[in-house]
């Protein structure tokens, strides 16, 4: 099975917002673009849930 296609982007965060995801991602023992992905499918899962 593939895993599902990923396309590159390009955004420009806040020095702390950096940090600060290099930290929890480390901790997470994940990369900093795989930790991102993990957040935000999170945050539009819950973004979901509260629409009606």
């Amino acid at each position: 099975m593939n895993k599902p296609y990923k396309q590159k982007v390009s955004v420009s965060l806040d020095e702390d917002v950096i940090a600060k995801i290099r930290e929890l991602a480390e901790k997470d023992d994940r990369s900093f673009s795989q930790y991102i992905n993990l957040v935000l499918k999170d945050h539009i899962t819950k973004i979901k849930g509260n629409e009606k």
